[in-house]
């Protein structure tokens, strides 16, 4: 039997291999291409439409018009339902991204949610983890909840995160989700290191290195996605969350490109049934 140059693995096993992954590959790039052609299409309106807001931040005992998976979460937990829900988008992007998800949360009983949109001119991670503070500190006030959840795609997890981890925001955010987000940076970011916004992504950046420093005591929940064909995060694994220090859920998922992880129905479903649950219990794993 002929035997690889490598490992010794042999050739009709990777070919098996290749040909039985070849096609969620090939249609998660499909897919990707249809949605990065749509976010040009969306990016603009973005610019022309102010974020989504939040609802009243009374809770809702009226259950009057609301399909039966909503009623069902209000129901079940109508701490849970009205949690506020914040998302921030990533690199170059805007709150546009999140139209699929933000219907599917809705879709589930989820009341409560706006977008934060960070502008284009940002510079600074931890400047930018100021200002994003600043919203969410006053989005708890007015909600008159005490803790929040984020959803935060690529550079919006990461923003989060610093503001979570570094700048006391566990105190205010209870679980911070994030989407292919560079927690260990990429070497992606090394095709512009002039930027100084892309430079703080590359991999052993001083803002990689400062969150990988101790976090004692830190409250927030973290879920993790990070995708096999993320062409973005190099290596994808990069996404995952390693932190000894951190309550972290990494979930893989198969076959779903780095813009088309705020828009996968089944992602949004496993987000949904995390933040059902207020006591810390998993989400369940995912392979899409």
């Amino acid at each position: 039997m002929r035997q690889s140059a490598t490992g010794g693995i042999p050739l009709s096993s990777l070919t098996r291999l290749a040909t039985r992954e070849l096609p969620h590959v090939v249609s998660g790039l499909a897919v990707e291409a249809v949605w990065a052609t749509t976010h040009m299409v969306m990016y603009p309106l973005g610019l022309l439409s102010a974020p989504t807001h939040a609802s009243s931040g009374h809770r809702r005992h009226n259950l009057h018009g609301l399909s039966p998976e909503q009623r069902g979460l209000i129901h079940y937990d109508v701490d849970a339902a009205a949690t506020p829900i914040l998302l921030v988008h990533g690199f170059i992007e805007n709150h546009a991204i999140f139209s699929v998800m933000e219907r599917a949360l809705r879709r589930r009983g989820f009341q409560m949610l706006t977008a934060y949109d960070y502008g284009l001119l940002t510079h600074s991670i931890p400047r930018a983890a100021i200002r994003l503070g600043e919203t969410i500190e006053r989005l708890v006030t007015q909600s008159g909840y005490e803790r929040i959840h984020v959803i935060g795609h690529s550079l919006g997890g990461l923003i989060t995160r610093y503001y979570v981890q570094r700048l006391g925001g566990d105190s205010w955010v209870h679980t911070l989700v994030t989407l292919g987000t560079p927690h260990h940076g990429t070497h992606l970011a090394w095709a512009a290191p002039l930027l100084p916004l892309v430079r703080q992504l590359t991999p052993g950046s001083p803002i990689i290195q400062e969150l990988a420093e101790p976090a004692p005591g830190c409250r927030t929940r973290f879920i993790a996605f990070h995708s096999d064909i993320d062409p973005v995060i190099v290596p994808s694994g990069n996404a995952r969350l390693e932190h000894p220090d951190l309550n972290v859920q990494n979930i893989s998922v198969r076959g779903v490109g780095h813009l088309s992880l705020p828009r996968n129905g089944r992602i949004a479903f496993t987000i949904a049934e995390a933040l059902r649950q207020l006591d810390d219990r998993a989400a369940s794993p995912l392979n899409a």
